[in-house]
């Protein structure tokens, strides 16, 4: 049985490879067939030149967009009495509320129907009508594209 030494001349095309031994630079014992030397990195097969491959200059990427959170402002709801949609603010959830179209009362709570929520781009600042269903989600402003979680 040969040794891993003896291999170079039994391969054809492997010429000039690394027969083992102390390196010719700083006399770390280097394996046979090594390219380089492990410690000073010494090119080590005499059939090869150093890479003439420039190495491209480090570019730092672009940072990714951060997720930002929308807290809805209001909602549109159904009115109860004659079923148009209305825009409420969020500052009148628990208060008496009256339909703009039929002048019917009701509560403002979460018995109401929410159709949609809207809220304001943290991104680009600008409105934005998302319905219900994207309550909790991660969707892209379709003004800017930027990252949002929505929060009805």
């Amino acid at each position: 049985m040969s040794s891993v030494s003896d291999m170079t001349e039994d391969l054809p095309g492997v010429r000039g490879a690394w027969k083992g031994g102390p390196c010719p630079e700083c006399g770390e014992d280097v394996p046979a067939n090594v390219v380089h030397c492990i410690k000073c990195r010494r090119l080590l097969n005499s059939e090869l030149k150093e890479d003439s491959v420039e190495i491209p200059a480090y570019v730092p990427l672009p940072e990714l967009e951060e997720m930002k959170n929308a807290k809805a402002r209001g909602h549109y709801v159904r009115c109860s009495g004659c079923g148009e949609e209305l825009r409420i603010n969020s500052k009148y959830v628990g208060a008496t509320v009256q339909c703009r179209h039929c002048n019917h009362t009701f509560n403002y709570n979460d018995e109401v129907e929410q159709i949609a929520m809207y809220t304001n781009c943290p991104h680009c600042s600008d409105e934005i009508r998302a319905s219900m269903k994207y309550s909790g989600q991660k969707v892209a402003c379709r003004f800017c594209k930027g990252a949002i979680q929505l929060q009805g």
